[in-house]
């Protein structure tokens, strides 16, 4: 699994202390209920969705105080299988939420942010 690790601190993602223009990624964040919320960005190499998809992921998080995981298709044949027609993909508790744009307000009221 491809799956790359950032931390957003006050807004600016920094990977080992050094600010990056890119994106957000972790598993984690918010509480529905007893569980911790799960978000994760199915992509692959040139998606030319992809790139809008993160920017509204890091938005999203940034509102609901998580973070999300990115995964790249490519290294998951059975992910590849599923999903690949329509990348991105937005997964929410490992559950497909939205894809090819994400649904913002939807997710944000998925996330029990008001």
């Amino acid at each position: 699994m491809n799956a790359m690790r950032y931390e957003n601190y006050g807004g600016r993602n920094r990977k080992h202390g050094v600010a990056l223009c890119v994106r957000h990624v972790i598993f984690g964040g918010h509480l529905l209920g007893d569980m911790m919320a799960s978000l994760v960005l199915l992509v692959t190499k040139d998606c030319f969705l992809c790139g809008a998809a993160r920017r509204d992921l890091d938005e999203v998080a940034a509102r609901a105080q998580i973070t999300w995981e990115e995964i790249d298709v490519v290294d998951r044949d059975d992910l590849a299988r599923e999903y690949g027609d329509r990348l991105p993909v937005v997964l929410l508790e490992g559950k497909e939420h939205s894809y090819w744009d994400v649904d913002k307000p939807r997710l944000l009221r998925d996330l029990g942010v008001s």
